[in-house]
């Protein structure tokens, strides 16, 4: 590569995203001997947005839905010209979650298919992640992980319930079973989320160096 990586990582809540995050951040500072840049699937840079995308978020419903599918576009896209692309050639990029959470967001909450999502998301980057890591587990697995997060990251009603979360991980799976129709995912690959915090970044490494996303000796992008 003649830049640095941008990896993505998705996955249901509490099946380790932050952790993994937190584990390549460090592995691929000491190892580049830069600073990666993380991002996160909503990074509010588009005030004109702004008010969508709080709404659409935190309280969906029909009559918000295209208005915030269209202030997600719009934040996805700042968040590519201003955040991704130009740190690319000097740092890694790490998202937690990008487009398949989003694509699950839609297809649960507005019964929307992830196809419909996807168009209107893609249709706003011209960026593919050179890797998708999605951790997988048995959605008891990550309910139980989740329930046991601190107070400020306690479990909604509404979303991590186990036939919510059961219909994510499907979405995820159907997703990624079809790449030719959601070219903008990316290469992916799938991480057993139960292993140990140690596996499931070695699995990452692994991954990573299947690609030939890794540094060489000099530090520099492949």
């Amino acid at each position: 590569m003649d830049r640095f990586p941008f990896i993505v990582i998705e996955g249901l809540d509490g099946s380790g995203k932050t952790t993994l995050r937190k584990g390549l951040f460090r592995l691929l500072e000491n190892l580049y001997g830069v600073t990666p840049l993380a991002v996160l699937t909503t990074n509010w840079l588009d005030p004109a947005v702004a008010a969508d995308l709080a709404e659409g978020k935190y309280a969906p419903s029909p009559a918000n839905r295209d208005r915030y599918l269209a202030a997600l576009a719009a934040d996805k896209r700042a968040t590519v010209e201003r955040l991704i692309t130009p740190s690319l050639p000097v740092r890694p990029v790490i998202a937690d979650r990008w487009l398949l959470s989003e694509l699950a967001f839609f297809h649960v909450k507005h019964s929307q298919e992830p196809q419909r999502t996807y168009e209107e998301l893609a249709a706003a980057i011209d960026l593919v992640p050179d890797l998708t890591l999605i951790l997988d587990a048995e959605t008891s697995t990550s309910m139980e992980r989740a329930a046991s997060r601190a107070a400020g990251d306690s479990v909604r009603a509404d979303w991590d319930v186990d036939h919510v979360q059961t219909t994510v991980r499907d979405t995820y799976r159907a997703v990624t079973a079809d790449p030719a129709s959601f070219p903008k995912i990316g290469p992916t690959a799938r991480i057993d989320a139960s292993q140990s915090r140690a596996a499931v970044l070695a699995d990452a490494w692994t991954a990573l160096l299947e690609r030939d996303l890794t540094p060489n000796l000099a530090g520099s992008p492949r």
